[in-house]
Order: C-alpha cells, then structure tokens, then sequence
C-alpha cells in the first residue's frame, strides 16, 4: 500500500466533516488495524472513501450538553424538515427522529455499531425512535451524507446515521448531568454507570443510564401568545354562546389552550448496554451488543375539543326521539339546521379535565457476529451476524371523549348541555373514557459478509467485498376500540398489522487507478416479498490532485421501500393545520382522513455529490471540505399537499376536488389525503466546513465552521427553498455552526453558535426572522478521576421566529428552541 499524504489522512479522520472540537483520527503506519468505515463495507487501513461523512464524538457531546441524540443531530446544519422529539406536543407519542436534508425521518437509515436498528415508537414505526439510544453509550455519531442504498439497502436514500457505542473499556466510570431553564423550569438529570474489564481474550463492557426529563408549559413563556380556540368550555350552538342576558349571540371570544400544553414534555429512560469482543483460541473472534431501555413520556393538551352534529326536532328524516328542540331564543339569535336537519354543537370538556397521554416503551435489540480469517490468497476476512430486535408499547389517553355517548347526552339531557353550567359527575362519567392502544415492531437480520484483496496493481491492491442478508420486518398498532368504531372526538382510525421479508446481495470494489486517483464501486439487488426487486448502484472517485488538494464525487442511485405502516395502516383521521379558501371551517386545524395502500411500489433515488478536501501546507493544522450535493426521488411514497389541494379546487380545478374528496362550495367532511406514489423531491445544496488547530498566545485553540447552504427543496410542484411552515417544518437558504475552543492544559472553554436563515411562511407568505444562538461552555480536569462540565445554552436567551402557519405556539418548535436559556453542568468520576 502507497504512503498517504497530510491529506490523505485527515480525510479518513473523516474530514468527512467534523462538528466536534475532538476529531477522531486515524494512524498511519502498515500495521494499522482494517476497519469498516460508515458508507462502505470494504475493511481498510486509511478510513479514505469519496463519500462525506461528519463526525461528532463523545467529548463533543458532552462539552454542548446534549441530553439526547435527537437534540445532537437536529443542531447539525445538514438537518431540515421537522423531525419530532422532545418539543413535539400533539400526535407524536414521545418519539424522537432524525430528518437529514428535510427528506423525511424515513428517508435517513439508522445503524448501531454498523448494523440496522430496529423502527420504535408506539407501533408499526416507519423510523427509528432516537430514545432507544441513551447518550451515555455513545463513542461517537457518524453522519454519512450521501445515498447509501447501494450499500446499506432501503431507507438509505438521504443518508446514514451510524451510532458507535463504547467498548474496549477499562474501569469505572460515573456519569451525572444536569440542567434547567432560567426560569426555574424544564429540569433534566442524567445518570450513567460505566463498567469494562479486559482480559487475555477480549473485553466486556456494561453500562447503566437512567434520564428525566420535567416539562415546560407553553403559557409560562412570554412570547406564547394566547389561543383563541373557537371550543369553549361553556359550549357554542351553530357559532353561537349564549350571553349573560340568556340570548344566543355571535361567539367573540375563544379559549386560551396554551395553559395547559406543554412546549416542552416530559419523560424518564432507563437503559442497560453492554458490548463484548471475544478472541477465541483459533482466530475467530465474538462480538456482540446489547440495548434495552424503556421509555415513559407525556404529553399534555387542553381538554378536549368536542365536536358533534346534532340532529334537530321536526326536520326531515330526524327521528322524533333522539334530537334537539330550538327554542324562541335560539331561532331569534340565528341558529338554523343546514339542509341535512343538523347543527353543530361545539364544546371544550374543561368537565372531563385535560388531556394526558402516557406512553411506556419497551426496546430490546441484540447483536452477535463471529469474525474470522481464511488463509486464501493474500487473506481474507469474513463476517456472520445475526441481529435481533423488538419494539413494544402501551399508550393510554387520559379524558378523552366518546362523541357518540355525548351525542346521546345531549339529546338526553338538553338544558343541562346549553346551559353553560359545568356538567355534573354523571354526565362527566358517561361520556369520558381512558383511550388505550398497543403496538410494536420486530426485526430480525442474518448477514454475511466476505472482505479481502482480489489483485494488485501498481498502485496498490483492488479490495473488495461481498455479502448477503435476509431481514424479516413485522409491525402492528391497535388503536382503542372507541376510536377503530369512530365513536371517538378524536379522529378515527384503523388497526395496523403485517409483515415483509426481504433477501439481499451486494458487492463493492476499491480500485486504486494510480497512486492518487481511486475508484470505489457498489452494486445491490434486493428482492423484497411486497413490492418485488430493486437493483443499485454507486460510483465514487476520490482523486489526490496535490498534497493538499483531495478532489471527490459520488454518483448513486437508491430505493426506500414501502414500509408496514404505509401498505397495511388502513384509514387514520389527522386533524392538519389548513386554511380553508372557502372560510366554511372555524378553526385551523381540520380533520383530513389518512389512507394507505397495499399496492405502492418503492420510491426510487439518484443522488450526486462532487467536492473537494484542502488542508494547505503553508497553514498547519486547517482543513477544509466544500461538498456540492443533489438528491431527487422519484416514485415517492407521499401525502400530497392538502393545502395545495385545498386551494386548486377552490381555483376551480375539478382533479384536485376529487383526488381530495372536496364536496360542493368547499365541504369539506371527508377531506382525504391518500398514499400514492405520484410524489418527487427535488433538492440540492452545498455543504462547507473549516477547521482549524493552532496555539497561540499559550494557548491551544480550536475553530470549527459547518455551513449548509440549500439551494432548492421541490417536492411535488410545490418549493419548499426558504419557507417554513406548521405541517413540513423549515427549509432555510442558510444554516450555521461555529465553535472556538481555547485551553491549555486541564482546562478548555468553547464558545459556539447557531445560525438559522431568514424563511417565508409556506401559506401566508409572512416574513420569519433569522435567528443566532450562543452557547457557552467549559471542561476542568481536577485530576485523573475528577472532571466537571458547566455550560449555558441559548446564552441571550432568543426567542424562536414568530411563524403565522406554526403548529404551536405561534411557531415551530421542531425547528427553534423554544425553552429558552439553560443552565447545564456535569461531574465525571473515572477509577
């Protein structure tokens, strides 16, 4: 093998971008150790592939004061969209994702320690739920930003997060973190155990993690404007309230939802890990992992909104029985049945109390692999694993309501209902109820996998490697039975259950051309049980023009399958944050009706990247990587744009009042959204990085700069570049990092920041403000056991962009942080 230059080998450090202060390197020299990089299965000695990969390691998750790992990737400026995590209050059930270049949670595959982490969350999950991962074990989080279908398979399209947990550990080590907000709120404690012992064979490491995180309700915010829900906890008939004088008169006022939601929700995780490397007697060595943590979240909201169309007495068709009288001052303040006999009678059930859902998870996930040497030609390595894993949950929500008893009620129990009196214990009891539901999602995997030098050339040798997979992927949710019948206030919704096996084959191939240009090819096939087959491919070249000047490009095509929610969820109910055209609807949030399809085909990709690394000579210590990046999908699994809907039928284009279910002048009762595979994304960027290393005035100092600069974001004929909105998060031009570092010795402080681009709201077309955030922190050595952490987040306490077409609060909070400024520090005792 050639010597590597300076260069060479700070591209396989992964210069591959980094957005730590601590780079993980690797060493030159012949006996450097074959590893496997993330975005390649061939095992190699410099770590140097074509493909971009940022690398954020242990330290640097510590110095900022992560608590989670959806909160270390959704910082990263490569990340768009609105992935949910722990700001996420309404319909997400306490799971947390990754969305890379806005694409989608499902778009971005997750690995640990190299192999496929089973979907979770509260059932037939098409992601997977970043709570299963507890910080405490992570070594460090590779990003992989570039297609890896080739490579990895379906869900590979965006690219790859490769969580590396911590092994080859020696002794004790205890971990406690903790933080709240300057207002005495949103506290969070971390606690983590970390146990390892080496022996002539190999080594064993266990760790223990336990994390709380407490809430922050959106009304004790200054910035959280009150709400104005057209739900009022004293009912309305037809829009109308009745006033203090017992007239029925036109609502003017709403509810103030915001005092009992969360903007930020609580939740508790417990974690147990442990990773094992056995060397037996005849040079095959064991390895394996093992993860299990439960999770227990909440969420909260104002009481319910109930809604119900009541029939009225003496209309045609309305039985005689089961309807409602209007009164003399009902008719006087206007209340009249639509052509159907109905009217609607509209109730926030403060009665009942609010609404709490509880969600407790259980993830178990076990990895084994036997590794070995076959004395064939000049070596080979092979590679059989077996991986495990499987997600269950139960999730109960708290006071909600069966419309179909209230309906009852109030046909029973008419003055009470109109009244505006709080309803009594009986009524309370009849038509409340605990919504319960259960789900999960199994995993299995078998692999193999043949690594080794096919020939040489005259720059070095061609590696390859080769290898096959079966997976089976199964899942199912059982919504409460009230909402399956739609007797719910809530919208109804279908169980989920089924299943897909997939078998797959791949080979990649490293071709050193010359001593500076090399080429890396991959090819997959897969064959998938629902769909059919998939073939793919990559082209990389990387090409090292000077001793500081590396020059790289990759050419891929990818797939995403469908996965089980998608073919087998049948109909679910979302009430969507829309503007109705026709101005029929009182509130924002309209029910759409959410349907599947057994029949949909994968979603096909091709993706680009070309850039360049420079670490220049006359500066030692600076790199940087410009990386030009393009990614289209065709063939995509998606909701079309409601919105856009919406507003074409209303324009007067009959296609999308019937695609949408639309009826006449706007009624919108069966509003759907269905899954098809009509839908593309279209998006393009270029992503930039500096760093750079230097001492001066006795100082060592450290500069990191990770700049992503969007270029165009279309899906399906709407552009998404510079906009945000409540219902696909945002999109801005220009996102920032920067971070110095200075310390010497036992000491370091780090100053970083955050930048998020100016954006236009998608519907209303109002401007939204850019936004800075400083972050300070710093690291004290006391000794060999001792070292503290002290940090502050959000540092001038910005508050997040106003955004008229958010999904809470006036804003989105899975795009800016709306807790405000907090306080961190950490001990750790090593022995």
């Amino acid at each position: 093998m050639s010597n590597k230059s300076k260069l060479a080998t700070l591209v396989g450090a992964g210069i591959v971008t980094t957005a730590t202060p601590g780079v993980v390197m690797a060493q030159e020299g012949a006996d450097v150790e074959r590893i496997e990089v993330t975005g390649s299965r061939i095992q190699r000695q410099d770590m140097e592939t074509a493909s971009p990969v940022t690398v954020i390691d242990a330290s640097a998750i510590r110095a900022e004061g992560y608590t989670s790992v959806d909160e270390i990737l959704q910082a990263q400026p490569a990340m768009a969209g609105m992935a949910v995590g722990s700001t996420t209050n309404n319909g997400a059930d306490g799971i947390a994702q990754v969305d890379l270049r806005g694409m989608g949670a499902n778009r971005t595959l997750v690995l640990l320690n190299g192999r496929r982490m089973v979907n979770s969350g509260s059932g037939a999950d098409s992601a997977v739920d970043l709570n299963t991962i507890p910080v405490a074990m992570i070594a460090r989080v590779e990003i992989l930003k570039d297609g890896a279908s080739a490579v990895y398979g379906s869900d590979a399209i965006a690219g790859v997060v490769n969580i590396i947990t911590k092994k080859d550990f020696e002794g004790f080590q205890f971990d406690i973190t903790g933080g709240m907000t300057d207002k005495n709120d949103g506290e969070n404690l971390e606690l983590s155990a970390l146990y390892g012992f080496s022996t002539d064979n190999g080594n064993y490491t266990f760790g223990l993690a336990y994390a709380d995180r407490q809430g922050v309700m959106q009304g004790d915010r200054d910035w959280v404007e009150p709400g104005a829900s057209s739900f009022l906890p004293t009912g309305s008939l037809d829009g109308k309230v009745l006033d203090e004088d017992g007239n029925w008169v036109d609502r003017t006022t709403g509810y103030d939802y915001t005092q009992d939601s969360w903007l930020q929700t609580p939740s508790t995780k417990y974690s147990f890990f442990a990773n094992a490397i056995h060397e037996f007697a005849n040079d095959v060595t064991f390895t394996g992992d093992f993860l299990y943590t439960k999770r227990q979240s909440e969420q909260m909201m104002a009481p319910q909104p109930a809604s119900v169309m009541l029939d009225v007495c003496g209309e045609v068709n309305v039985p005689e029985k089961d309807c409602i009288t209007l009164t003399p001052e009902m008719i006087a303040g206007g209340i009249a049945p639509d052509e159907r006999g109905k009217v609607e009678y509209r109730r926030r059930t403060n009665d009942v109390g609010n609404r709490v859902y509880e969600q407790d998870t259980d993830t178990f996930r076990i990895s084994a692999g036997l590794a070995g040497s076959l004395d064939v030609h000049t070596g080979m390595d092979w590679d059989l694993s077996y991986t495990y894993g499987k997600n269950k949950a139960e999730t109960w929500g708290h006071n909600s309501i069966n419309a179909t008893k209230m309906e009852q009620s109030i046909y029973d129990n008419q003055d009470a209902w109109f009244s505006g009196d709080p309803l009594s214990d009986a009524i309370i009891n009849d038509i409340s109820y605990l919504e319960t539901t259960d789900g999960g999602n199994e995993q299995h995997i078998v692999s193999g996998i043949l690594n080794g030098e096919l020939f040489e050339l005259d720059a070095g040798a061609v590696a390859f490697a080769i290898g096959a997979e079966y997976r089976h992927d199964s899942g199912y949710y059982n919504p409460d039975p009230v909402i399956v019948a739609g007797d719910g206030t809530a919208a109804q919704q279908d169980p989920t259950d089924g299943s897909y096996d997939v078998l797959s084959v791949y080979q990649e191939v490293a071709v050193p051309f010359t001593d500076k240009l090399t080429g890396e090819f991959a090819l997959r096939f897969d064959d998938y049980s629902t769909f059919g087959k998939a073939t793919t491919w990559k082209i990389g070249l990387t090409y090292e023009a000077t001793d500081d000047l590396m020059l790289r490009t990759v050419a891929a095509t990818g797939f995403r399958a469908p996965n089980v929610s998608e073919l087998y969820g049948g109909n679910s109910g979302s009430y969507d944050y829309l503007t109705d055209p026709w101005g029929n609807e009182q509130d924002p949030q309209i029910l759409v009706n959410y349907t599947s399809d057994e029949n949909l085909k994968a979603e096909e990709s091709e993706s680009y990247t070309a850039g360049l690394v420079y670490s220049p000579g006359y500066i030692d210590g600076m790199s940087i990587t410009m990386d030009y990046w393009r990614f289209k999908i065709n063939d995509a699994i998606a909701r079309l744009d409601v919105q856009a809907g919406l507003n074409a039928c209303y324009d007067g284009d009959p296609t999308a009042c019937e695609t949408f279910n639309i009826g006449p002048d706007g009624n919108l009762d069966n509003l759907t959204n269905p899954l098809t595979n009509v839908g593309y994304q279209d998006t393009s960027g270029v992503d930039f990085n500096l760093q750079y290393s230097f001492e001066a005035v006795g100082l060592d100092w450290k500069v990191n700069n990770d700049l992503t600069y969007l270029i165009q974001f279309e899906q399906d004929g709407v552009d998404y570049t510079g906009t945000i909105g409540g219902m696909f998060g945002g999109y801005a031009d220009v996102k920032n990092n920067f971070s110095i570092q200075a310390g010497q010795g036992d000491w370091s402080l780090i100053y970083s920041n955050r930048y998020i681009g100016e954006m236009e709201d998608i519907n209303y077309g109002d401007k939204v403000d850019a936004v800075l955030y400083h972050n300070l922190s710093a690291r004290y050595h006391f000794n060999n056991i001792y070292t503290a952490t002290f940090g502050v987040k959000n540092l001038t306490d910005v508050e997040p962009s106003a955004v008229p077409s958010g999904n809470t609060a006036g804003t989105v909070p899975e795009v800016y942080d709306t807790i405000g400024r907090q306080f961190y520090a950490g001990v750790t005792f090593k022995f």
